[in-house]
Parts: C-alpha cells; sequence; structure tokens
C-alpha cells in the first residue's frame, strides 16, 4: 500500500481536454484495481472510471462514457484519466484509488479502495 497523489488539474473551456494523473510510492504493478472518482461542491463522491488488471477491462460512469478515457503505466507508477468534451457538469475536486492484496470490486463505489490521494481541481467555463 502506498500514497498517491493527483496532478494535472486545471481551468479549461467547455468542449476542451485535460489529462490529470495520480503517481504512487509503491509498486503499482500489485494493485489489481484502480479508479478515479469525483466530487463536485455540495454533491456526494461519485465514481468515474475503474480499471482492473485481473479482469483486464475497465468501467466508465454513464455520464463520461465515451469522453473519458483512464489508462496506467505500471512502469512509472502512474494511473491517467484522459478527459475530453468536457461539459460544465464535469467541475470537481477528482481522486484517484487503489487497491491493495484483494480483488477489484468492479463497482464505481468508494467502498473497497484502500488508498486515497488528495485530489486535485478541474474546472470547466461555459
Amino acid at each position: 500500500q502506498g500514497r498517491l497523489k493527483e496532478s494535472g488539474g486545471g481551468s479549461v473551456q467547455a468542449g476542451g481536454s485535460l489529462k490529470i494523473s495520480c503517481t504512487t510510492s509503491a509498486d503499482t504493478s500489485s494493485s489489481p484495481c484502480r479508479a478515479w472518482f469525483r466530487q463536485a461542491p455540495g454533491k456526494e463522491r461519485e465514481g468515474v472510471a475503474i480499471i482492473s488488471v485481473g479482469v483486464r477491462s475497465t468501467i466508465y460512469a454513464d455520464s463520461v462514457k465515451g469522453r473519458f478515457t483512464i489508462s496506467q503505466d505500471n512502469a512509472k507508477n502512474t494511473l491517467y484519466l484522459q478527459m475530453n468534451s468536457l461539459k460544465p457538469a464535469d467541475p470537481a475536486m477528482y481522486y484517484c484509488a487503489a487497491v491493495w492484496g484483494t480483488a477489484c470490486p468492479l463497482r464505481l463505489v468508494p467502498a473497497g479502495f484502500h488508498s486515497w490521494g488528495q485530489g486535485t481541481q478541474v474546472t470547466v467555463s461555459s
């Protein structure tokens, strides 16, 4: 279990793109599951995307399907979220999370994720 840190947040216009990253101090090759969550002001934290190494699949929230892409580079211990066609509803604090030593829950919910970063802010202007 390692420490996670997000980066790459910023402000873009609606329809623009942004790529955020999450690095960890531990070897992420041993993590079967990593994910991105987000939380907007006044709203609950919601799942955005999950990438599972064991299942070799990705899961996306309906609101971001076709626009966001989750990926990873184990050699760099880095998780990415490529965000395209950003909408005014996308602004939020984005958090990365990881599972260590257990199977991936394969659900867009915080339960089951052991490690969390401090978040990176994403804003969208319209």
